[in-house]
């Protein structure tokens, strides 16, 4: 039977891991075991309840999570191979032994501190031993990462700071059919970055939907267990590509930072940006950050006939800077449309991926959809390939 009196004391005593107590799931069985007896305590268990619920069913795997998922001084130490003191390394040991005995607590312990005997919703909980799983964690920061880190892939920049994509692409390589030799050189790259050797900033160029940010995405989601996370900004974000590369600068895991569907205009000054960034890549870009763009330009820059006849007196010099942007990047990869052939091959690949039956009247579809979409391209047999799916489903729920 739990010490419910001296749980809280320990709850309060908490410094290293004060984050987690502060989550409103532990903020509220605070407010519960703070509680007088008599004072509404059926209701502040449901509340306990229904935060956990938000996170899962399981109060011992949630506080293993939030542990592991938590920014603290020591795994910032322990990632960067310093030292550890020895108050920091006690204090470690003493709270997670306390998250061991909090991660017992059951539903059945905490009716009883109620006193209520009618129905009250249950929880699992499974006990860990904090100290063990933390320490095994640790081992492998560098792959799995802390803080927001830990649990996702995806990220974009908001308002300067470094944000968990909602609803992250879940491309996988295996669903990508085509182009191999293109992915070939970008996973080549990646695997290289990952290991510390050479890699190259990537232009990835070509005609719309043909998989470009698809294989960037499909890339990171397949190395994110080896440690790759990506970090996607928008134009005009360029200028903050130096903050967050500083911000994470001494995270253990390697970032891409993705720039999706980039062209400028002549007089553009995020242009100067990335042109310095790009260029000043020793001093200013770290080493656990690579940068991957797509564009559908080689050249990045929007040119018109105009601006050739501009008046500027070196206007060959000016040019020529703004079309020599592509070779500041190590590796330039061209992604071009299908030939009519390409694209019914990778219809059929989808169309076996997703067990869907092939017949000559699917592949005369699949031509028209495609002349509809205005031309054989990936993102057309994928659309097809998905209406096709629906229109399956649909037909097996009627029967």
């Amino acid at each position: 039977m739990f010490d419910f009196g001296e749980l809280l004391n320990k709850l309060d005593s908490i410094v290293l891991f004060r984050g987690v107590t502060r989550g409103e799931v532990l903020a509220s069985l605070r407010r519960l075991l703070d509680s007088e007896e008599g004072s509404g305590r059926i209701a502040l268990y449901a509340d306990f309840v229904s935060e956990l619920f938000r996170h899962g069913y399981d109060f011992g795997s949630y506080l293993m999570d939030a542990v592991s998922e938590d920014e603290n001084d020591y795994i910032k130490l322990r990632s960067e191979n310093l030292e550890i003191p020895d108050v920091l390394a006690n204090c470690l040991r003493e709270e997670l032994g306390i998250f061991t005995e909090l991660s017992g607590l059951t539903s059945q312990d905490l009716r009883v501190f109620t006193g209520y005997h009618g129905y009250l919703p249950e929880f699992s909980s499974t006990k860990f031993d904090f100290v063990s799983e933390y320490e095994r964690r640790a081992l492998n920061v560098g792959s799995t990462g802390y803080g927001i880190y830990a649990k996702n892939v995806m990220f974009r920049v908001v308002d300067g700071e470094i944000t968990p994509l909602r609803s992250p692409d879940k491309t996988k390589l295996s669903h990508l059919i085509g182009y191999e030799s293109q992915r070939e050189q970008l996973i080549g790259n990646t695997l290289a970055f990952l290991e510390n050797r050479p890699c190259a900033n990537t232009l990835l160029y070509g005609d719309a939907g043909t998989g470009k940010s698809s294989s960037v995405k499909a890339v990171a989601n397949y190395f994110a267990p080896k440690g790759l996370r990506l970090i996607e900004m928008r134009k005009d974000q360029l200028r903050d590509i130096p903050h967050v590369m500083e911000s994470v600068r001494d995270n253990p895991l390697k970032f891409i930072i993705f720039i999706d569907d980039l062209s400028f205009s002549a007089d553009d000054d995020n242009f100067s940006s990335l042109k310095a960034i790009l260029e000043g890549s020793a001093s200013v870009q770290s080493p656990n950050t690579v940068i991957y763009v797509t564009s559908n330009r080689r050249h990045l820059v929007k040119e018109s006939f105009s601006d050739r006849d501009g008046d500027d007196i070196h206007r060959g010099d000016t040019m020529q800077e703004q079309i020599s942007m592509s070779e500041r990047f190590g590796l330039v990869i061209l992604f071009t449309k299908p030939s009519k052939q390409g694209y019914l091959e990778i219809v059929r690949g989808l169309f076996e991926e997703m067990k869907l039956e092939w017949s000559d009247d699917v592949e005369v579809k699949a031509c028209a959809f495609a002349l509809r979409k205005g031309g054989f391209t990936p993102r057309a047999a994928e659309q097809f390939v998905d209406s096709c799916a629906a229109q399956e489903m649909k037909i097996a729920e009627e029967k």
